[in-house]
């Protein structure tokens, strides 16, 4: 194919004008990526870009400017760019929901991954499509990036096409990537090419002949080209004076530009609307033997994969652990993309980032590792909370009662860390009742993540009389008398058994809630949590204690580090005893 280079530089240029209008409107943002690579990024939505099987992901989500305005020229609705980082306007970072932008980037590293995921759920759907995404020199010192770099070799993605921005520059100065970057790629094993990031022809014949796995094409750039700043670390945001900004748009801005951009926007419509599959509920028998819920949890979802739920599960090297190796369902390798089950290796954040990808190319993706190890997935999680994807994390091993691999492994802060997340559900059962209800929630989400937290350990029976309450997030699961309680013990998974003790041993009227959602049950109402939270309130959870207080008068936590030894014994000696537990509440209140 011959392509006009001459038409493609003035679009781009029409690119780099609208772009800085923007970015002279809010006096704020970024010029020089907008300067330096709006030829690649006008290249692939004029050249290559197929709007109805491919996406783009600016994984350098700093370039926003040059996004909004290649998407405003085609003929998406991204609004007025004169209120560009304005309330109301384009956000300053790419944001999920706004017409054309295929995800959420800005936190570096995450775009490429995300791009990782759209590439996965194209060759599982068997849509042709293909993924091109646009990653700086920051990116690439993401270990996020290297993470879904590794992932994406292993994998053979031939749909995926990464195009680095290489201008060598970045905030602080020279950009501390890798020694040879190609060497790295390769090593992982992509194909590498390179091209002058604004000589078209180079560009075009780089990105358009056959690949052998996933293609990087290194594009060699200017930061800020053009302006007095070109070349030079302070041409990454906006260091330019107003009389040189209205130059440099005189000199880029033409009406052939503009006219070329107009007549190839007349084929383009608004972004439709993701609609995430329908997942049929199962019913499950509730357990009259001690067992974990990491176990219930695998139950669980192998019945719902076995009922053919259209979702990708997955798990980062832990899934025999995690009960997340559902047996008969195959596993997505390089050869055979039609399973359902992925083995993202040791690779937490990647694994997060990739099922934002998946979630972002309308799939229901499921992920688990180790409760302590979300630590490594908070970006990537706190961003699906933001962009509103259902993604599933499966999180176990949630206490102290991990035992012997101790303080390393036990978490302490992570649930209360997680429940803080806005728009983040965080579920925490205690039996099969809850954890059924925990999947079913989080696989009927359409805009909100969820976290379903689960126990190495077997816990003893708990009942489930008022399983209808469930849904409120928090229900009486245990009450000694008829009256009303005086005192109220509020416990949350594998401490609901240890509470209905704590309850037996004080004796009177004392009720014992399970509050598999902490979230849920902060939205109902007044009249509801007054019943709920009767007398005295008492909080137990092995985790850390401070969240509590929004609820109760007592609190039974853990506010440091855990105990290496048997999982029991690390248990009782971290307090959490329910002789001790009734005996320390005693000398707190009197009427008990």
């Amino acid at each position: 194919m011959k392509i006009d280079s001459k038409n493609l530089h003035e679009m781009s240029n029409t690119v780099r004008a609208d772009a800085l209008r923007a970015v002279a409107a809010a006096k704020s943002g970024h010029i020089g990526i907008v300067l330096g690579a709006a030829d690649i990024i006008t290249m692939i939505y004029t050249v290559f870009l197929n709007p109805a099987r491919d996406r783009f992901v600016l994984s350098a989500g700093h370039g926003s400017a040059m996004l909004y305005a290649v998407l405003k020229l085609s003929g998406y609705n991204v609004g007025d760019l004169k209120s560009f980082r304005q309330i109301g306007g384009p956000p300053g970072h790419p944001e999920f929901g706004i017409d054309g932008v295929a995800a959420t980037t800005g936190p570096l590293g995450q775009g490429v991954a995300n791009a990782v995921g759209m590439a996965i759920a194209a060759k599982h759907n068997k849509t042709g499509g293909r993924v091109y995404c646009l990653c700086s020199d920051g990116d690439l010192m993401e270990g996020v990036a290297q993470e879904a770099i590794g992932f994406a070799g292993r994998y053979g993605l031939d749909n995926l096409v990464l195009l680095w921005d290489n201008n060598g520059l970045s905030i602080d100065g020279v950009a501390q990537v890798d020694k040879n970057v190609s060497m790295r790629m390769r090593a992982a094993g992509w194909t590498v090419r390179a091209a002058d990031g604004t000589d078209m022809n180079e560009l075009y014949d780089a990105i358009s002949a056959p690949a052998a796995g996933p293609l990087f094409v290194r594009c060699d750039t200017t930061l800020g080209q053009g302006a007095s700043v070109s070349g030079t670390a302070r041409a990454h945001g906006f260091a330019l004076g107003e009389g040189e900004v209205e130059n440099l748009i005189k000199h880029l801005d033409s009406a052939a530009g503009r006219d070329l951009w107009r007549k190839f926007a007349r084929g383009h419509k608004r972004t439709e609307k993701i609609k995430y599959a329908n997942v049929p509920r199962v019913s499950v028998s509730q357990k009259k033997v001690a067992m974990s819920t990491r176990e219930m949890s695998g139950e669980y979802l192998a019945a719902v994969m076995k009922n053919g739920a259209d979702i990708i599960i997955g798990s980062a090297d832990l899934g025999q652990s995690t009960n997340m190796r559902i047996p008969g369902v195959r596993e997505i390798t390089a050869d055979n993309f039609s399973g359902r089950y992925i083995n993202y290796g040791v690779r937490e954040h990647a694994m997060a980032a990739i099922m934002n990808g998946m979630a972002y190319a309308g799939m229901r993706a499921a992920g688990s590792t180790f409760l302590v190890f979300s630590d490594y997935m908070r970006g990537a999680m706190r961003l699906a909370a933001i962009s509103g994807l259902p993604v599933v994390y499966v999180l176990t091993h949630d206490s102290i009662a991990v035992g012997q691999d101790g303080p390393t492994h036990q978490p302490i802060e992570q649930l209360a860390g997680l429940r803080l997340i806005p728009n983040m559900n965080v579920f925490r059962p205690c039996n099969m009742a809850e954890v059924a209800w925990s999947w079913q929630t989080a696989l009927s989400e359409v805009n909100r993540p969820s976290c379903i937290v689960l126990s190495r350990q077997s816990i003893a029976p708990v009942g489930d009389a008022v399983v209808g309450e469930i849904k409120f997030g928090a229900y009486v699961v245990y009450k000694s008398g008829a009256a009303r309680a005086k005192m109220t013990i509020i416990a949350t998974g594998a401490e609901v058994p240890l509470a209905i003790s704590v309850a037996q041993i004080l004796g009177g009227a004392v009720q014992v809630v399970s509050m598999p959602s902490v979230g849920h049950f902060r939205a109902m109402e007044k009249k509801y949590k007054d019943k709920i939270l009767a007398g005295t309130v008492v909080a137990i959870e092995a985790s850390s204690t401070a969240p509590w207080f929004e609820f109760a008068d007592i609190v039974v936590g853990i506010d440091d580090f855990g105990l290496s030894g048997a999982p029991d014994m690390v248990y009782r000696a971290c307090g959490f005893d329910a002789e001790k537990i009734a005996s320390a509440i005693r000398t707190k209140i009197k009427h008990v």
